[in-house]
């Protein structure tokens, strides 16, 4: 029997859930899906230049776990460019954490923290211990 997938964390919902390449009508496309999950990985790897151990412990999942939805992700939005497919992000197996974000006064930069209330003790990235509260999570 398959060992059930374990809740991935996710720190907020697609705004946008569908792309399109231009000009060709939607009954005339073929589509991918990307699950939230998926999507939240792409963010996470490409977007805010988290390391795969770093952004694994923040979706609550292993490095190699975290590898593994990077990779399916990556392929899933290659398909879609090389070969001119919607891509609709739905599903998925995640749990939905809002995120803090601060401001690292070390290094200038902001990060996220889920989980309980409370100040981070230092900075995930430089380790610095003044940090200050940035701006409160997207709804």
């Amino acid at each position: 029997m398959v060992r059930p997938k374990k809740n991935r964390i996710v720190t907020t919902h697609p705004e946008v859930s569908y792309f399109k390449p231009r000009g060709i009508p939607l009954r005339d496309l073929d589509e991918v899906v990307l699950t939230v999950d998926e999507r939240e990985a792409l963010r996470l790897a490409d977007l805010e230049d988290y390391s795969h151990a770093e952004a694994g412990e923040r979706m609550a999942v292993s490095r190699a776990t975290f590898g593994r939805i990077l990779q399916n992700a990556r392929k899933t939005v290659a398909d879609a460019l090389i070969h001119g497919k919607a891509i609709r992000v739905e599903g998925g197996v995640y749990t939905l954490h809002k995120a803090r974000v601060f401001l690292c006064l070390g290094c200038e930069r902001a990060f996220e923290q889920s989980g309980p209330e409370g100040r981070p003790e230092s900075c995930p990235r430089c380790a610095h211990k003044e940090i200050t509260p940035y701006r409160e999570p997207l709804p």
